[in-house]
This record gives C-alpha cells, structure tokens and sequence, in this order.
C-alpha cells in the first residue's frame, strides 16, 4: 500500500511503500496525534523508517492494496 504525507510548508511530500494495512497505518496515525507524540513511526517495506513530527503533517494519503505493474501501459 502507498502512502503519502503532506508536510507543512515544504512543496514536497514524503511517499513510501508499506506491507501494512490502510486500518493498521490509520491506526497508527490516530494514536500518534491522540497521545500528543511529538513524532510519528511510520516504516516502508525496505525496512527504513519514518519519523514525522506531527504537528507538521498537512495531510496523509492512504492508496489501495496494487500489485506492481508490468510491461507497458498505453
């Protein structure tokens, strides 16, 4: 699953592959802002992690399960 999180005043956006579920990530998330974390843990499926402050986050972007493509697309 992708997943994409807009950081406040910065054009770009951090985006990383998770083998977690979009409940398991927004779980993850809420808990995170619910507690008052200074920071939020998030990994991708290559094993690095990911620290977020969260009073930074803009917005987060939770994909859908995709496989990978293959070949060409017209």
């Amino acid at each position: 699953m992708e997943v994409r999180i807009g950081i406040k005043h910065s054009p770009r956006e951090l985006s990383f592959e998770t083998e977690s579920t979009a409940e398991e990530v927004r779980g993850q998330i809420e808990s995170a802002i619910g507690q008052d974390s200074a920071l939020l843990a998030l990994s991708d499926t290559k094993g690095r992690q990911y620290l977020v402050d969260t009073e930074s986050i803009a917005y987060i972007e939770l994909g859908g399960e995709s496989g990978r493509k293959v070949g060409f697309i017209s």
